[in-house]
């Protein structure tokens, strides 16, 4: 294959482009953006107008479905999922029906619980001050400090599904810890990937990446700090983000304060840049990734967060991962580069 020095010649042409963390390539398709649109089309989002919704289970001081009350609380809050995907009296057992390797089963045990960011039912990060994003930072460091020290967890995975395009069954703001015995799927593959870069390399990938891309500029969205927000060159989602710190650190508990700040701040930031990008609250699956807690040395493991937001030409037109994307690999229409631009030039509206 002919060498190639100048990105140019990939702005209109499809190719496709490697993804070091995953080890896995992605199909550029930018001649597709012009393609007619017959198919679905999603409702327009209104942002929620109460500040306390009797009807909402989340609102401080109403019941939940469970039958437990929501207390009263007055910045964050914290409970046991009423409807847990793990539990954690589930027996550390393992199945192998006829010995095979094909039909195998283990018991999966954990902790499942709800972070509620805000008392205010009206509220999403986008809305929130970097003050009150700062106590959602302490609580999610809070919950892996406390998670991760226990003997029968691997992993702490928080999340938060925006949006119900994104499966968000409530529009009060908050997310999810789920805490696991095993290694998820997608961490154990980053995993791999950041420690094979390390083993070729001498140094981490995602260090190497940062400064990379810091030094590039064409994928950059925000920086301060202690934080970079960029638009991945390996992107799947149409205007996906990736949000790195500027130091080596592994997990939330590695974190100083200020650099706490500059997380908050830098969540605000992308966020709210989001909405103002087709003047509508954007949905995402936002997720942190920290080192495995699974007892072993993680030197390969840099902290960083995942925006993985569905929208593609306008606030009722999503991207589909259907088709090739499920039977082929993963596929884009939009370059990462004019992500970028797109999101830096939403950036700076007022």
């Amino acid at each position: 294959m002919k060498a190639v020095t100048e990105g140019s010649v990939f702005t209109k042409s499809p190719h496709r482009r490697f993804n070091p963390l995953k080890q896995e390539w992605v199909l550029v398709s930018p001649n597709r953006t012009l393609r007619p649109w017959q198919g679905q089309t999603e409702k327009t989002v209104v942002p929620g107008a109460l500040e306390f919704d009797p009807e909402c289970y989340l609102c401080p001081g109403n019941m939940r479905a469970g039958g437990a009350k929501t207390d009263m609380y007055t910045s964050t809050y914290v409970f046991e999922n009423d409807y847990a995907a793990l539990k954690s009296d589930v027996p550390d057992v393992r199945l192998d029906e006829g010995g095979q390797g094909l039909l195998v089963a283990e018991g999966e045990s954990g902790v499942c619980r709800v972070i509620c960011f805000s008392p205010r039912h009206d509220l999403t990060l986008a809305k929130m001050s970097v003050e009150e994003i700062r106590a959602v930072v302490d609580v999610w460091t809070e919950q892996s400090v406390e998670l991760s020290a226990s003997d029968d967890i691997s992993y702490v995975q928080i999340f938060e599904n925006r949006g119900a395009m994104m499966g968000a069954s409530n529009p009060h703001p908050h997310g999810q810890v789920w805490a696991s015995r095993s290694v998820p799927n997608e961490v154990v593959v980053e995993q791999k990937g950041q420690a094979k870069y390390l083993a070729e390399h001498r140094c981490c990938l995602l260090c190497a990446y940062r400064e990379m891309e810091m030094r590039l500029g064409e994928r950059v969205v925000g920086v301060n700090g202690s934080f970079v927000a960029v638009v991945p060159y390996w992107a799947v989602w149409p205007f996906e983000v990736m949000v790195l710190p500027l130091r080596h650190v592994a997990g939330l508990e590695d974190l100083t304060g200020a650099e706490r700040d500059g997380l908050a701040e830098m969540l605000q930031m992308v966020t709210s840049t989001y909405d103002k990008v087709f003047d509508t609250p954007f949905p995402y699956s936002m997720g942190l990734h920290p080192a495995p807690c699974d007892g072993e040395e993680h030197p390969e493991w840099h902290f960083h967060a995942h925006f993985y937001p569905p929208l593609l030409r306008s606030a009722t037109i999503r991207k589909f991962m259907v088709g090739f994307e499920l039977l082929g690999g993963p596929q884009r229409d939009i370059t990462p580069e004019t992500a970028a631009e797109t999101l830096r030039a939403a950036s700076a509206k007022e």
